[in-house]
């Protein structure tokens, strides 16, 4: 009689059937789309940044 797997053996078991069939990045692939993350993040500070001081400047001109 073949015992049955606990659900943490079963669990493990199923994660690294699926990690084997992911299709992952060439190295190039991931750092072209991590350069485009970062340009991303540092524009979109930028115009939070901006945004910011416009609020802060509205608010400051309309409290004093």
């Amino acid at each position: 009689m073949r015992k049955k797997p606990n659900a943490i053996q079963r669990y493990l078991g199923e994660t690294i059937g699926e990690l084997r069939k992911v299709s992952w990045p060439t190295r190039k692939e991931a750092m072209n789309l991590t350069i485009i993350v970062l340009i991303v993040m540092v524009g979109m500070s930028f115009v939070l940044g901006f945004l910011d001081y416009i609020y802060t400047s509205v608010f400051s001109l309309l409290l004093t």
